[in-house]
């Protein structure tokens, strides 16, 4: 969503957290990361930030109970 410096807004399907961006500078505004414990740890593609939602998304489903 934002950065300023080293610290940013995550929007992540509508919750918004604070996360650092000290670990992988040149990121922008728009861009999709992987966070791991606050920080950002790796810049995605669009397509490959969409297929690790629809994979964590079906996993969740598993999970439940859910993929009848």
């Amino acid at each position: 969503m934002e950065i300023n410096g080293a610290i940013g807004k995550v929007d992540y399907q509508g919750v918004k957290r604070e996360a650092s961006f000290l670990m992988l500078p040149g990121v922008k505004a728009g861009d999709y990361v992987i966070l791991h414990a606050g920080f950002a740890i790796k810049k995605l593609s669009e397509e490959d930030a969409k297929e690790t939602l629809r994979l964590i998304q079906e996993m969740v489903r598993v999970e439940k109970g859910l993929d009848a």
